[in-house]
């Protein structure tokens, strides 16, 4: 190689090196700090106080929306039904959000159903995580599409967003007409159908009526105007909402995009302003360690702490072990960890002192807190938070309780799989 190709070609490598480095400040400049809370909370009120109903208020962006009735759904045989039910019957407009859309069954059911809603007229939105949808047959997509529904495939892989690829959505919103909103945990996905008993997942989800709908369309919208760039404003959507209930509802957001992790901040204000009990039932549970630290302080406080998670073999070894690896000072701390045996559970439910609850898509792991974009809703009544307690409680029957006698005896290869896992912990 002549001098004069050496110098040249260190001047390229020199310039892509440059380059990199230019970049790297533009993007670390235009990209927003995530406003994470990394310092422990202490001295919060009660969660049954105004004063913590106040600061909840203010520090998570408005105050609950009043005049709302719920309808708690369980499992497939229930969920899809009622869903299906108010598709059937809409007149104006549909607008769905899933993370799990695939299968021969109920992802079908739903597709037919969409589409027949859009063919006599109703305007169908859809907005289905690619990740999520990975596995569904291309005809239903087709048959969809075909008949007139609108739909966006979250987060398809493209050139231009590539940093985002790893940002799902993980919402499960059914909006119709604008005056009935669908919530909760449950995919449409074929694992979901039937109930435990019939080897169906474990799962709830809420029908709301009420004011508090206007503010689940507007988390759809969220996403509906960066895919569309499309603002969905009218009387179609937007109806004017006179009060059906009793219940005060609030709708907490949070999204990679924003940066504030609001859920992760909702559940640490709840658990930190907890003065009796802790109920917590999740398919994924791998929180940071501020939310772990909470959770010990509480009991600590002498409040009660129980943890309702999925059995081995009913979710990924890798999470399981890496959250099973951080177990050991909850036990010591004497947190109660329960896993329920007939199926998987898939639930997400959250109630603190038999009043603050929260309800939604959210796991309680840093995916959920970090990664994905989810929508839950907090209530404060005791009425529901008794309903939801012996709903929990019945799950508790069906469940087994995990101790440190056992955890201190697990195998060496289990521990070693989930300090492999943990290595990835901010993603899991």
């Amino acid at each position: 190689m002549t001098y004069k190709s050496r110098i040249g070609l260190i001047a390229v490598a020199a310039g892509a090196v440059l380059a990199t480095l230019v970049a790297f400040l533009i993007y670390s400049n235009a990209v927003p700090a995530p406003m994470r809370v990394t310092e422990p909370i202490s001295s919060i009120p009660a969660v049954d106080t105004e004063a913590f109903r106040h600061l909840q208020s203010v520090v998570l962006g408005s105050a609950a929306t009043p005049g709302n009735r719920i309808d708690i759904l369980e499992n497939g045989e229930q969920i899809f039904e009622a869903k299906l039910t108010a598709i059937e019957q809409a007149t104006q407009s549909i607008t769905f959000e899933t993370f799990e859309f695939w299968g021969e069954g109920i992802a079908v059911d739903f597709a037919e159903a969409l589409a027949n809603a859009a063919q006599r007229g109703v305007a169908v939105h859809a907005i289905i995580d690619y990740v999520g949808s990975v596995k569904a047959n291309r005809e239903t997509f087709r048959r969809m599409e075909d008949a007139g529904v609108d739909v966006v495939r979250w987060r398809q892989p493209s050139w231009y967003q590539l940093s985002r690829f790893n940002h799902r959505t993980h919402r499960k919103l059914l909006i119709v007409d604008g005056t009935i909103g669908f919530i909760g945990g449950a995919n449409v996905a074929d694992p979901w159908q039937g109930n435990p008993e019939s080897g169906g997942y474990r799962d709830s989800h809420y029908r709301f009526e009420g004011p508090v709908v206007a503010h689940l369309q507007n988390s759809f919208m969220l996403n509906w105007i960066e895919a569309r760039n499309q603002l969905l404003y009218s009387t179609t959507y937007l109806p004017e909402l006179e009060a059906q209930g009793e219940l005060g509802a609030k709708v907490v957001d949070s999204s990679p995009r924003e940066g504030t992790q609001r859920i992760r901040l909702m559940l640490l204000l709840a658990v930190s302003g907890s003065r009796d009990s802790i109920r917590l039932a999740t398919p994924y549970f791998y929180p940071d360690d501020l939310i772990m630290d909470a959770l010990i302080d509480a009991r600590e406080r002498g409040v009660s702490v129980d943890l309702l998670l999925p059995t081995e073999g009913h979710y990924s070894t890798l999470v399981r072990e890496a959250s099973m690896n951080r177990w050991g000072k909850l036990l010591e701390a004497g947190v109660r960890i329960h896993e329920y045996q007939p199926s998987k559970y898939h639930g997400k439910l959250y109630i603190v002192d038999d009043y603050w609850i929260a309800i939604g898509s959210s796991n309680l792991d840093n995916r959920s807190f970090r990664l994905n974009d989810e929508t839950n809703i907090v209530i404060m009544d005791r009425d529901l938070a008794a309903t939801l307690r012996s709903m929990y409680e019945r799950d508790l029957e069906q469940a087994k309780r995990y101790d440190l006698e056992a955890w201190q005896d697990r195998p060496l290869s289990k521990r070693l799989v989930g300090w492999l896992a943990m290595s990835i912990g901010w993603h899991l």
